[in-house]
C-alpha cells in the first residue's frame, strides 16, 4: 500500500511516518521543506500543500493529512478545502490528523469540548479553527475521508504503551479514568485504521490503553 503523509516533519506526522514504515508500507513524505526531514527511509515530494494537484495525490492509496498551522489558523479551513476539491469523487482515501476540541462531552452532542468552563483559552482560537474545518469535511459526501481526534490531553513526549482505545464522537477516557494519549499511541491508532477501514467518512478519538 502506498501512503503520502503531509507534513511528515511535525512531531505527529513523523511519528506516523515511522509507524506506517515499521508496518512496511510505501510511505511518501509531502513536505514544503525537505532538509527539515529527518527519515532518509521515505521519498520526498517538496511542495507546498496549495501547489499540489491531483496527479501529486493519485499514485497513493492513502494521504494522511498532518499538517498543521499554528501561526496562520485560517489556513487550517483553507488547506482542508483545497485537498477536499482534489480528492472529490477519487477513489483515494484521506485521513485527517483532527482536533479534540469538537468531540462531545454529553450524550446528547450539544456540549463541544471546546465550549466547557474549564477549556484553556489559549487552545480555544485553535480548536475553533479545526472545527470549522471539521465543519467542511463533514459535508464532503464523495470524499472518501476519514477524521481521528485525539483525546484532549495528546502528549506529545508520552510513551508508546502499544494499546489503545478508540471512540467516536464523545471525550473518553483510559483504563485510569484520564482522557489522554500519547503522540506515539495516536499514530498506532492511525496506522490501524489505515487497514482495518473501521470508520469510512466518519470521526473517531483514541486514548491511550
Amino acid at each position: 500500500m502506498k501512503i503520502a503523509v503531509l507534513g511528515a516533519n511535525g512531531k505527529a506526522g513523523s511519528l506516523i511516518t515511522q509507524e506506517a514504515l515499521s508496518k512496511n508500507y510505501e510511505v511518501t513524505a509531502i513536505v514544503r521543506d525537505k532538509s527539515k526531514l529527518n527519515n532518509s527511509k521515505v521519498d520526498v515530494i517538496e511542495k507546498d500543500v496549495f501547489d499540489l494537484s491531483y496527479n501529486d495525490l493519485k499514485p497513493f492509496d492513502v494521504i494522511v493529512d498532518a499538517l498543521g498551522f499554528w501561526n496562520n489558523l485560517e489556513l487550517h479551513s483553507k488547506s482542508t478545502k483545497h485537498l477536499l476539491e482534489l480528492l472529490d469523487n477519487q477513489p483515494n482515501r484521506i485521513i485527517f490528523v483532527g482536533g479534540a476540541g469538537s468531540l462531545y462531552v454529553n450524550p446528547e452532542h450539544t456540549v463541544q469540548l471546546s465550549d466547557t468552563p474549564d477549556f484553556p483559552d489559549d487552545y480555544k482560537p485553535v480548536a475553533k479553527a479545526m472545527g470549522e474545518a471539521f465543519e467542511l469535511i463533514k459535508k464532503a459526501n464523495s470524499v472518501n475521508w476519514t477524521y481521528l481526534s485525539p483525546a484532549p490531553m495528546f502528549n506529545a513526549d508520552g510513551k508508546r504503551t502499544g494499546s489503545y482505545q478508540l471512540g467516536k464522537d464523545e471525550v473518553i477516557v483510559n483504563s485510569q479514568g484520564e482522557p489522554a494519549i500519547s503522540y506515539a499511541d495516536y499514530a498506532i491508532a492511525l496506522v490501524d485504521e489505515i487497514e482495518n477501514k473501521k470508520f469510512p467518512q466518519q470521526r473517531f478519538t483514541a486514548v491511550s490503553g
